[in-house]
């Protein structure tokens, strides 16, 4: 049950979802993310320095610093894709179209995905990260109304290079 902790190796799951880890942040792509989690109607908080090991000095190039929701892309190469999928993977949260961690849609629950404040359907673990996105993943009963963010506002001194398309 939510909330979800950090796992004991931060950084062995991202190596199982495919990402690079090294002892510094990647610089030729940086762009930030933000998810918000809501389950039953209240704020359950992302885990802080997902992906990050202060023991080995190392992240991942998907990664979190703090429990504010904002999720952290520095890679080394600007060839590469972020889904959502890989962050609950590095996470060690089960993450599909009908569950979010221990919780399974079905019954009088369900489980919907936002972003920018639009509904996705499908599997959310296919979602995209973007620069300057807002994601929302929503747990709870099929009629219960919930103000889903449609934006976040991020810090200015987040330092973003994105390369050219």
């Amino acid at each position: 049950m939510p909330p979800w902790e950090l796992p004991a190796d931060p950084v062995e799951g991202a190596r199982e979802a495919g990402l690079s880890v090294q002892p510094m942040e990647g610089a030729v792509k940086h762009f930030h993310s933000h998810m918000d989690i809501i389950v039953n109607g209240k704020p359950i908080p992302v885990a802080a320095n997902l992906g990050v090991s202060t023991a080995e000095q190392v992240m991942s190039e998907l990664h979190t610093h703090d429990a504010s929701g904002v999720i952290h892309i520095e890679a080394f190469t600007t060839d590469k894709r972020y889904t959502l999928g890989q962050l609950f993977k590095e996470w060690e949260v089960r993450l599909d179209s009908t569950h979010l961690g221990g919780l399974t849609a079905g019954g009088k629950n369900i489980l919907r995905a936002y972003v920018n404040g639009n509904q996705v359907h499908g599997d959310p673990r296919t979602i995209e990260l973007l620069p300057r996105q807002e994601i929302a993943l929503v747990y709870g009963p099929a009629g219960e109304q919930v103000d889903v963010p449609s934006t976040y506002t991020f810090p200015a001194d987040l330092g973003e290079v994105l390369p050219a398309s």
